[in-house]
């Protein structure tokens, strides 16, 4: 099942879940009508009157639950994947930490992300849950954040702490988040009616039936409560176990994944946690957050969790491990430093990073397998290149206070006519010293290789997501206007400049900036077209070349005769008007999409890596996250 597969079952998995709310909903609104039905005729009302009644109870009931439903939604999904971690106690890992078992951490998450192409996440701590348990939460990737406890810290060594946190990247990226933040926001409104009861319960006086229509709606609110735990169950036990097998493919080994799940199955504490609100978040956890039996549990059981893993691991080696280690407990760091870890990372000079003029094989069906996963010689290159990067660079992008130069730096042009613009931008928006600040970084950036550019935005992010929301919403306007200074900027300096600025609006606004909304090829063909034709114009110099590549990708996009190829005047700005449409594809059509794209840009001599960059950032611009393209082809070739 690859990444657009995944997207299917997600928006499936979406409808199961709201006609089951539905169903919910009209069982618990037939029970109250029954209730004050009942009440009526016990005090003797009329015939319309007592439908009157029970029409008045049906419209009350479905207010209620409609709307504290999309008032729990709005909150959850204006505070982002933060609010949920703040909201359970956790706290943010600061940036310039020096626990190792939180800079581990931070290694391991920002790994993860640079190899499977997403902006890394906000970094939370359970500090006070001794258990070993995680969370991702948000509603898109932009806004996205990642919670381990203490526990987790504490008793898992690297392997087994990267086989967590990719069970819950998976999450991330398949788009599990948004659809556990609905179903947080859904069962909140059932859950209301409870609380809904017990204040009617304390209205006194004579013959008022308030009290017990009160009564009634505790004991509807108990029942819609664990209705709402068996469609938590129903919802999240299957995409457990995808989350699990998706976990494998991102780290390319089960002992860490499994060797986590035994630390849970054979400790004392397990994965259960000590908190009011655990019941909130039970979907979301890597392991089962509270006790609870198996009709309403929101996790397959951990035995067989493992064994779709690893089949050998029975019942008596847990019993076994367990009573080990009550005399015993584990120590991740401890174990890391016997695999010869340091800092959680291999000991040893870093590997080294392909030329940028090293040519790639990038086959379209291939490339769109490992859109959302992770290769394992993509997740070696992820960590080269978190050791290939400049330790001072590293720095300002963990500061929020030195992030903001360093940001506008990777944006500005390699032109001298095209930067001197964006500085002009710059000064009149930001200040001198800030422009200055930022040409300065510009300098020191203008020789980085090309596959660390994206990497240090993306460990960025984080940092850039500290700063004053005021501040961000000016930041994401600057990032358009620099974008905007001139039409003559590099297909990759635009996707970078873009990515930013939507990144950082999706984390501001938690939505798409054009919305979310599905179309076809068909319907929108003439922006398909446009971004193939500034595709072939950026990968090939020679105009016959990229005709010829516009052509091929054209053709596997509609079939048929492709039309003439012509490159929009205006450049790449061009781009602009395009990815309000392209980004809302039906997943069958955007998994096409991205094979033209790769038909395009390596068409006739392969694909360099500058060259890779920029499709990585045309597929971040669709949502559809690609991981650094690693298998080379063939040797240097002159560009």
């Amino acid at each position: 099942m690859n990444f657009f597969e995944r997207q299917r079952q997600v928006r499936r998995t979406s409808t199961r879940l709201v006609v089951l709310f539905l169903l919910a909903v009209i069982g618990i609104v037939l029970s109250v009508d029954l209730v004050v039905l009942l009440i009526t005729q016990a005090m003797e009302v009329s015939g319309m009157e007592a439908l009157m009644f029970v029409a008045l109870a049906t419209l009350v009931t479905l207010l209620i639950i409609t709307l504290s439903s999309l008032i729990k939604t709005a909150i959850l999904r204006r505070g982002g994947g933060g609010h949920v971690a703040r909201s359970l106690g956790a706290v943010p890992v600061p940036p310039n930490t020096t626990d190792p078992q939180l800079r581990r951490l931070r290694n391991v998450v920002e790994e993860i992300a640079i190899a499977s192409g997403v902006p890394v996440p906000e970094l939370y701590v359970l500090e006070d849950e001794p258990a070993i348990n995680a969370f991702a939460a948000g509603w898109s990737p932009a806004d996205a954040a990642v919670a381990v406890t203490r526990g987790a810290l504490d008793r898992l060594n690297r392997d087994e702490l990267q086989g967590v946190i990719a069970h819950e990247f998976s999450h991330i990226v398949n788009g599990d988040m948004r659809l556990n933040i609905r179903l947080m926001g859904l069962l909140f409104g059932i859950l209301v009616l409870s609380i809904v009861g017990r204040v009617l319960v304390r209205i006194r006086g004579q013959r008022n039936p308030l009290p017990l229509v009160g009564l009634a709606l505790i004991v509807v609110g108990a029942a819609g409560l664990y209705t709402g735990r068996l469609i938590k169950a129903a919802v999240s036990r299957q995409r457990e176990y995808l989350a699990d097998a998706s976990a494998v493919q991102f780290t390319r080994q089960t002992a860490g994944l499994v060797g986590a799940l035994k630390k849970i199955a054979a400790l004392p504490d397990g994965s259960q946690l000590d908190n009011g609100r655990a019941e909130d978040v039970s979907h979301m956890l890597f392991g089962s957050g509270r006790r609870i039996s198996r009709l309403f549990a929101t996790h397959p059981p951990l035995l067989k969790r493992i064994q779709v893993l690893d089949p050998t691991v029975s019942a008596e080696e847990l019993e076994q491990l367990e009573q080990r280690w009550w005399v015993m407990p584990p120590d991740g760091l401890e174990e890391d430093q016997a695999m010869g870890l340091v800092e959680g990372r291999p000991a040893g000079p870093a590997p080294r990073l392909p030329e940028p003029a090293a040519v790639m094989a990038a086959a379209p069906a291939a490339v769109v397998d490992t859109v959302g996963t992770v290769a394992e010689p993509a997740h070696h290159q992820a960590q080269a290149i978190l050791q290939h990067l400049p330790p001072e660079l590293a720095a300002k992008a963990h500061d929020p206070a030195m992030v903001v130069p360093l940001v506008f730096g990777l944006l500005l042009s390699s032109q001298p006519g095209v930067r001197a613009n964006q500085h002009a931008v710059l000064v009149a928006r930001h200040g001198q010293a800030l422009a200055d600040a930022a040409w300065h970084e510009g300098d020191a950036l203008a020789g980085l290789h090309p596959l660390l550019r994206l990497p240090l935005a993306q460990v960025a992010f984080p940092a850039l997501r500290q700063r004053p929301h005021p501040e961000q919403n000016e930041i994401v306007r600057s990032v358009h206007r620099l974008i905007t200074a001139d039409g003559r900027l590099s297909v990759s300096e635009y996707c970078l400049s873009r990515l930013m600025h939507q990144s950082l609006y999706e984390a501001n606004h938690h939505q798409s900036q054009w919305g979310r909304r599905l179309t076809t090829l068909a319907a929108v063909r003439p922006a398909a077209l446009t971004l193939l034709a500034c595709l072939a114009q950026a990968g090939h110099t020679d105009a016959t070349t990229a005709a010829q590549a516009f052509q091929v990708g054209a053709t596997r996009l509609f079939g048929g005769t492709p039309p003439p190829y012509q490159p929009p005047a205006e450049g790449v700005t061009a781009l602009e008007q395009v990815w309000p449409d392209l980004d809302g594809l039906v997943p069958e059509d955007k998994e096409r999409l991205v094979q033209a794209l790769v038909e395009v840009v390596s068409y006739a001599d392969g694909v360099t890596v500058p060259e890779a960059e920029m499709l990585r950032l045309v597929c971040a611009m669709l949502h559809c996250p690609l991981p650094p393209l690693t298998e080379l082809a063939g040797a240097e070739r002159p560009r």
